[in-house]
């Protein structure tokens, strides 16, 4: 196994237990919830597996769901976010996603902070939307949303920069 496999790895297994051990029991106003453990589908490595990605993304988001009883919302959740993730890239990044240069724990520049925006908005609003799963809650959903992505961006950046890697 390469280093990359190895990490990434780590990063699932470190993000998973912070999300169940600590985050899971954060709950501001009813509103305000992290989940920072989408990290791992955001930091995978552009040119990674992608049949990997999609597998690991399930087996992140159906885990979350038997330790939160939420039936499946985070595992569609997460494969949404997995499945949408070339996208956003694109839209964020435009060519330089073709080119594979991009690297998200790097400093925080506009184009990474909009790919984090877009990728948490994205996971936020398909998660709380199936969770309600009522189109006259709307105004709940979008609260949840905003309030819950600011505070998962926050806590997300936080982490990178905690975590991110030495340069040698």
């Amino acid at each position: 196994m390469n280093s990359a496999v190895i990490m990434n790895f780590v990063r699932f297994f470190l993000l998973l237990t912070a999300q169940i051990v600590i985050f899971n029991n954060i709950d501001l106003f009813g509103y305000i919830n992290p989940f920072p453990y989408i990290l791992f589908i955001i930091l995978y490595p552009v040119n990674g597996n992608k049949p990997m990605l999609i597998i690991s993304s399930f087996l992140l988001g159906i885990t979350m769901d038997l330790f939160s009883n939420s039936g499946g919302v985070h595992a569609a959740s997460c494969l949404i976010l997995a499945y949408s993730r070339p996208y956003l890239f694109k839209f964020a990044f435009g060519l330089s996603y073709e080119y594979q240069t991009v690297r998200i724990n790097d400093v925080l520049t506009p184009e990474r902070f909009s790919f984090l925006l877009l990728a948490v908005i994205v996971h936020h609003f398909t998660l709380f939307i199936l969770e309600v799963f009522q189109l006259s809650s709307l105004w709940d959903i979008l609260l949840r949303t905003i309030l819950g992505t600011l505070f998962t961006l926050l806590m997300c950046i936080v982490l990178i920069y905690i975590f991110k890697p030495s340069r040698r």
